[in-house]
């Protein structure tokens, strides 16, 4: 990937009602526009073409857009972070990831979420691009970004990377991201059944492995609505219409392919919401069935009234 400096987002707190679950997206950066190529490289113009609904919202005229982002959720009175981007002034071997400096602290309570009001932290995976958050500098040191979280992760998935050789990339990854958390004592591992666990009145972790072994996503089941936040089971709105199209970094793409066809056929002709993790805006939208695909028919969400901390 080349040095292009990936685009701020522009500060949004736009949501979904759920009922008694509401949850807003909080934006981090914009990819740069290699990334999709890059990470989804069967994902092509030629791919793109076979679902012109893709254009303009989640791809340009040969190439998917991708975007990071944080999901702040509002629970049975209290307050989640679904994944927390890469971070500021990380070290990081991806060019368009290294060193960022952005309003992200800012843009969460904004939303109604400052740092020391959450509660719960949900990792989905232990990738550099949905931890980098977990921590912030202070002085010299990475600290807790949430001070008084719980950050929670399946036990499989910290097993695995546990139990894995890392590459120096990743080692720093965990060394500035992850073990703070864990050595400040606010890390739970939590095994996760076939049938979901649910952390908060009405948030559920539900198995979603092949990205990496132990991933998750994260069902919100609200009293009006459901959602799934997909982590990295789905990157992509492509992978709808195309299901096979899998990340170059998926540990076990069968596997991936699996569970994205389980996820996809629940959810279709309902109208549970699908929100992307690193889907662009409007980064929302109902599955549909159309001509022997899936595909998504995007909803905008809105603004949704900041909460007192």
């Amino acid at each position: 990937m080349s040095s292009t400096t990936p685009r701020q987002a522009t500060p949004l707190t736009t949501g979904w009602s759920l009922g008694d679950i509401a949850v807003r997206r909080v934006d981090e950066i914009e990819l740069p526009r290699e990334t999709g190529p890059w990470l989804l490289p069967d994902a092509t113009k030629e791919v793109l073409d076979q679902a012109p609904w893709l254009r303009p919202d989640f791809a340009d005229a040969d190439v998917p857009r991708l975007a990071s982002h944080s999901f702040a959720v509002e629970a049975g009175g209290l307050r989640i972070v679904v994944d927390t981007g890469i971070g500021n002034a990380k070290t990081r071997a991806n060019p368009a990831w290294n060193g960022l400096d952005t309003d992200f602290p800012e843009r969460l309570a904004a939303a109604g979420f400052p740092p020391e009001s959450v509660d719960l932290v949900i990792t989905t995976h232990l990738h550099t691009d949905h931890v980098g958050w977990n921590t912030r500098l202070a002085g010299v040191d990475w600290v807790p970004t949430f001070p008084n979280a719980r950050y929670l992760t399946s036990r499989t998935e910290w097993d695995h990377w546990a139990a894995t050789d890392l590459d120096e990339a990743r080692s720093q990854m965990f060394r500035d991201s992850v073990l703070p958390v864990r050595d400040a004592g606010q890390y739970d591992l939590v095994d996760v059944p076939e049938q979901g666990y649910e952390v908060a009145p009405g948030v559920f972790l539900v198995p979603a492995p092949g990205h990496t072994p132990g991933q998750v996503a994260v069902e919100l089941r609200g009293g009006d609505r459901q959602a799934l936040i997909t982590g990295d089971s789905i990157h992509h709105p492509v992978q709808l219409s195309h299901p096979h199209v899998h990340s170059c970094v998926d540990t076990d793409p069968a596997q991936a392919i699996r569970t994205r066809a389980r996820l996809l056929e629940a959810l279709a002709d309902t109208d549970a919401l699908l929100l992307g993790t690193h889907f662009p805006q409007p980064t929302a939208g109902t599955v549909r069935r159309e001509n022997g695909h899936y595909r998504l028919l995007a909803e905008h969400g809105r603004e949704i009234p900041a909460t007192a901390a």
